[in-house]
């Protein structure tokens, strides 16, 4: 299966489409800075989705779940610090990684339980 078939892969892309474009009006001067780093995180998320599908073994599609969830996990720590700091006035992201953790799990579950 192509990754770009993949629900998660592409409800990880739209979050990072949002979270990007959310992140260009934060000041010019945290570009280097948190901007920067969510952005990183953002799109490790889908990109480790993808590389993992692409992989030989489920096995390693699932550590690559698994480094998609430590993305999302710093993405969602590093915006809950730019809302801290003022750089966005609402948490409406938060749903969207809920879900997305969700999912992550779900298939690292059904990809466990597929061997036995």
């Amino acid at each position: 299966m192509d990754h770009k078939d993949l629900d998660i892969w592409k409800e990880s892309m739209l979050l990072a489409k949002e979270i990007y474009l959310l992140t260009g009006s934060f000041p010019k001067d945290e570009f280097y800075g948190i901007t920067s780093q969510i952005r990183r995180a953002v799109v490790s998320i889908p990109s480790n989705i993808a590389e993992g599908a692409a992989r030989n073994s489920d096995k390693e599609f699932i550590q690559f779940l698994y480094i998609s969830l430590g993305s999302l996990a710093e993405t969602e720590t590093q915006m809950l610090l730019a809302h801290d700091l003022e750089l966005i006035n609402n948490l409406d992201f938060l749903p969207k990684i809920i879900m997305i953790k969700k999912k992550i799990l779900g298939l690292i579950k059904y990809l466990k339980n597929k061997k036995k």
